[in-house]
């Protein structure tokens, strides 16, 4: 009889625990479905029908694919977006990780403070933090008047560039990357690099092989998170770039604006998710939870 009620008392803990996971869960799945499923697939189904004056019809057709990849101007702004996002991940991460891993290891009690400390942008809007670079780097700008303080001729090539733009994006989202390979540190055992330096490994190999591929999924979080917004950026680019730095995500906007193309504007879109998730995937290929520490096993 006692044995009978330790086990009723064990499947009503068993339902209770279902239910606290679905009522912590459920919350976060009907958020997820309702502003990131559904909107997708809303722009999906819109990507096949047709667009005029302001007006979307439900004819099925592949006519917007077709347009995206049949007209160079469309793929020749997809690729400089493509480009432009790799290169400013790629500077993020070259910038971030001696931050994070100086932040990391010898900030002490001030590593907070100098997380903290990279969030100082984000008090503003992205406006703002836009024209403030504009204001830096113009022709009458910041920089250029200090050259000419100086009796250097101003520089006029950096302002309304695909330069002006990758800056102004490296600057946007480089706290990203610092703050998601820092996380990644956190939980790092630095005595390692000790252990391989009393083996005989120079700091630049105890890093590739024992730093590095231990906080390899914080290193590739912060890439994924710099790149997607990136990739799909319009305020910077219309803003830094002008006519020589537009982007993929400025002309996509253009569709939902200017030009009222919105079934075209829902293609690029389309475009624009698959290859954002299809680097999504590429980094998760790369991640080994083991070897980043996780067993698998939730205590």
């Amino acid at each position: 009889m006692t044995a009978t009620r330790s086990e009723v008392g064990d499947d009503r803990g068993r339902l209770s625990e279902t239910q606290r996971f679905l009522a912590l869960g459920l919350p976060g799945a009907l958020f997820i479905v309702i502003c990131l499923f559904l909107p997708i697939l809303s722009i999906v189904v819109f990507s096949f029908w047709r667009t005029e004056v302001f007006e979307i019809y439900p004819d099925w057709n592949l006519d917007n694919y077709r347009v995206l990849f049949s007209e160079t101007t469309y793929m020749v702004f997809l690729w400089r977006s493509f480009a432009t996002a790799i290169c400013v991940s790629l500077a993020c991460l070259l910038y971030g990780w001696p931050v994070a891993f100086f932040i990391a290891r010898y900030g002490g009690r001030y590593r907070l403070l100098m997380i903290l400390a990279l969030a100082g942008p984000f008090f503003t809007g992205i406006i703002l933090r836009v024209s403030a670079l504009q204001g830096l780097m113009g022709p009458v700008g910041a920089f250029n008047m200090t050259l000419m303080t100086f009796g250097i001729a101003p520089i006029e090539a950096i302002m309304f560039s695909w330069l002006a733009t990758g800056i102004g994006l490296f600057y946007l989202y480089m706290p990203f990357m610092v703050t998601a390979i820092y996380l990644s540190l956190l939980n790092f055992d630095f005595e390692l690099l000790e252990v391989a330096k009393i083996n005989g490994a120079r700091p630049w190999r105890a890093f590739v092989e024992v730093t590095w591929p231990l906080n390899w999924i914080g290193t590739a979080i912060g890439l994924v998170i710099v790149f997607v917004p990136c990739m799909a950026a319009s305020v910077t680019p219309i803003f830094l770039g002008g006519p020589n730095g537009a982007s993929f995500g400025s002309v996509l906007g253009k569709q939902f604006g200017e030009t009222g193309t919105w079934a075209l504007g829902s293609a690029m879109g389309v475009v624009l998710f698959a290859v954002s998730s299809a680097i999504v995937l590429l980094m998760w290929r790369t991640i080994d939870l083991r070897r980043s520490g996780f067993t698998g096993k939730v205590v």
